[in-house]
């Protein structure tokens, strides 16, 4: 009987989720394995770790949503209930109902690491949720002007004024190292997907943690960006695609092998809602390198997403499509 093929996925938040969403139909032959980034402090996820001094949840909830078993379970019921965001009740208010399950696991069972895989059981998942560290870290970045900004929601959301500099260094404080199976997770996959998501406060967060970026020059696998769609205020505004694969290189010390860049329109409500905050699609610069092929294609989401009540952060209005993702990933990866 042949190996099944190990795909590590790394990264957070949505654009993780559509990722893992499309991977999972493959599930019978493809290995899946979630790489968390953990150095979220913003909204439910922060305050939760002001509290309890619990490990970054959020983006540990949503990959697993991403991969539990939908042919076992009502996914549909599930996903509005780990998603679910209290709008009110004092203390309650801005709190998502997954994040608070995940803490009340973490407390019967003795820690995050046992919550973790609890959840998966009742969910049945179809793949691992690795949490990169379970260290407590905070993202630090550096800034052209000399000016350091400390913790992912600055970092991520910064002021108006600051929305023009350019982050120049990337670290997280205090030094951390891997969590539990992540560096065989990457050093032994077939093919290791980075993206889509914020590149620095979802991406590269996860990068710059311990030795993830030797273990990802020291796989055997394939090196794969999935680019995005749109850049972030304060982080990659002017960005191009080359300029996405240059700042992977030089954080990770490994160019990807490929950058798959969508070439479908997007929809001028959406943009138009984009540029009144400052972001604009990114655009398609190739890879900047011969080395890294490029692999063009329709990846965008029909639908336009709109906040859940109760949201206190901003999110994407336009995501990929995790089943084109998949589809093409699996045939195009000679490895998988």
């Amino acid at each position: 009987m042949d190996r099944k093929k190990k795909i590590v996925v790394i990264g957070g938040g949505t654009g993780t989720y559509s990722v893992l969403s499309g991977l999972k139909r493959y599930s019978d032959s493809v290995d899946i394995t979630a790489v968390v980034a953990m150095s979220d402090n913003g909204s439910s996820t922060g305050r939760l770790r002001d509290e309890f001094g619990v490990l970054p949840v959020g983006d540990v909830r949503m990959a697993l949503l991403a991969l539990s078993d939908e042919e076992r379970i009502d996914h549909h019921t599930l996903r509005s209930l780990l998603t679910y965001r209290f709008t009110k009740g004092e203390g309650l208010a801005g709190h998502n109902l997954g994040n608070l399950l995940l803490v009340a696991l973490s407390d019967i069972l003795g820690g995050e690491k046992d919550a973790i895989e609890s959840l998966s059981r009742l969910l049945g998942l179809r793949g691992k949720v690795l949490p990169v560290t379970t260290d407590h870290i905070s993202l630090v970045a550096r800034y052209d002007d000399g000016s350091e900004v400390v913790g992912e929601s600055s970092i991520d959301e910064p002021p108006h004024d600051r929305g023009e500099r350019i982050i120049e260094s990337l670290s997280v404080t205090p030094s951390a190292v891997l969590g539990e199976g992540v560096r065989e997770a990457i050093t032994e996959a077939d093919c290791i997907v980075l993206g889509p998501g914020d590149l620095y406060t979802s991406l590269l967060a996860a990068v710059v943690v311990g030795d993830v970026s030797s273990c990802i020059q020291k796989a055997r696998g394939s090196f794969v960006f999935i680019g995005n769609l749109m850049s972030k205020f304060g982080q990659t505004t002017g960005f191009d695609s080359a300029k996405y694969v240059a700042e992977i290189g030089k954080y990770v010390g490994r160019f990807p092998d490929a950058i798959y860049i969508n070439t479908e329109s997007l929809p001028p409500a959406a943009l138009a809602r984009y540029t009144a905050i400052g972001e604009h699609p990114v655009p398609d610069a190739g890879s900047g390198r011969d080395e890294t092929r490029v692999v063009r294609g329709d990846f965008l989401a029909k639908e336009m997403i709109r906040n859940a009540s109760g949201e206190t952060i901003k999110r994407s209005l336009v995501r990929h499509d995790g089943a084109k993702l998949a589809a093409l990933l699996i045939e195009s990866e000679s490895r998988l």
